[in-house]
């Protein structure tokens, strides 16, 4: 899929690789169309990405000799800023970065071009300030507060230096406009729709993701028990503890699972709930290839890839009691062949395509 014209200068960079969520897997694919390019990032686990990049050189940061993983990653954030910056890029004349936070940073040599594939701005230094605020003791809130301060600078001074930008959806394009100041493309995430198949499902519910506060986890089981419908949770995080106690009745958290749990997840459940706002949501697009519908909040990522009424229904966003009413409803109208077609719109082939197309046009003269 590469060019080999382009190939050969070609360095890609990536926030931190420790897991195998949705942004390293679509950042994974872009490995793909560059095969022979060099890997740049924070913090690199070749088990916790399982053995995903093993075949590729990988460049981390100084603050790989830490040895820190994804439990603890969040501890250095104050210090990305200044380590993405020394990342030794400046060999390479293209730069392809994939960014929710940082990569976008890195500083490429005189005459280099430099395009960033942007999942989201940093959610907490942009349209999730007050909540990151909410979240600390008022003693801390200041120092965090100047923190974030400083990262909206960051950004600011990155995007300006960029040759181009990807939005991997229309919010995402829209946050970009807004907050940098920089238009961009849309090329929508890839999701292995191969990996699974329609079946008959069962009974439960299903949520997949990260289990932190702003993927509002917490809504979507307090509306599967006020619905009466056991959930299952798919994912860890820093809420898992809390959740865990809270919901110990009405949910079964089956914690990081692989591949092949996940397909097993996905084949035994009778519909995935999306109670956060995404900016794309490979999840949904997941469960729609294994022919559940999905029934997500009303925003974001779930009005590209979820046709309501056909492939799930859309809810307004922290809405439990609408959320539950809607849980309640019978799923047994959708077509599992209909909803999987809608989600062979996002094959990796397609995204390979386009993601190269965007670049080579980004960087041409």
């Amino acid at each position: 899929m590469s060019d080999p014209k382009v190939e050969a200068p070609v360095a890609l960079v990536h926030d931190y690789l420790l897991v195998l969520r949705g942004a390293e897997r679509t950042f994974a694919e872009m490995t793909e169309v560059w095969p022979s390019a060099p890997i740049y990032t924070l913090l690199y686990d070749e088990a916790g990405t399982s053995g995903r990049f093993a075949d590729r050189s990988v460049i981390p940061s100084a603050l790989q000799h830490l040895r820190v993983g994804q439990a603890r990653f969040r501890h250095l954030l104050p210090l990305y800023q200044n380590s993405v910056k020394r990342l030794p890029v400046s060999s390479h004349s293209v730069i392809v970065s994939s960014s929710s936070a940082f990569a976008h940073g890195v500083r490429p040599g005189p005459g280099a071009k430099h395009v960033c594939y942007c999942h989201s701005p940093f959610r907490y230094a942009w349209h999730e300030r007050e909540r990151a605020l909410a979240e600390l003791p008022p003693p801390l809130r200041p120092a965090l507060s100047l923190a974030l301060r400083r990262h909206r600078a960051f950004d600011r001074a990155a995007a300006g230096r960029l040759d181009g930008l990807i939005a991997n959806s229309r919010i995402t394009r829209d946050r970009l406009r807004r907050f940098w100041g920089r238009d961009a493309p849309i090329v929508h995430p890839p999701v292995d729709v191969h990996r699974f198949a329609p079946s008959e499902g069962g009974d439960d519910l299903l949520f997949v993701g990260e289990v932190t506060r702003h993927k509002r986890v917490e809504v979507a089981l307090e509306a599967a028990e006020r619905a009466g419908r056991p959930i299952k949770v798919v994912g860890e995080g820093p809420e898992l503890p809390r959740l865990r106690r809270r919901f110990q009745r009405s949910a079964e958290f089956l914690g990081r699972v692989d591949d092949r749990e996940l397909e097993r997840a996905y084949a035994s459940s009778s519909a995935l709930v999306v109670p956060n706002v995404e900016e794309f949501g490979i999840a949904a697009v997941e469960a729609q290839a294994a022919g559940l519908p999905v029934i997500a909040a009303d925003g974001g990522g779930a009005r590209e890839t979820v046709r309501p009424g056909e492939t799930g229904w859309l809810v307004p966003p922290d809405d439990v009691d609408a959320l539950a009413a809607t849980l309640r409803r019978d799923v047994d109208q959708f077509d599992s062949g209909v909803i999987r077609r809608n989600a062979e719109r996002f094959s990796p082939d397609a995204f390979r395509t386009r993601v190269r197309e965007a670049v080579e046009k980004l960087v041409s003269p």
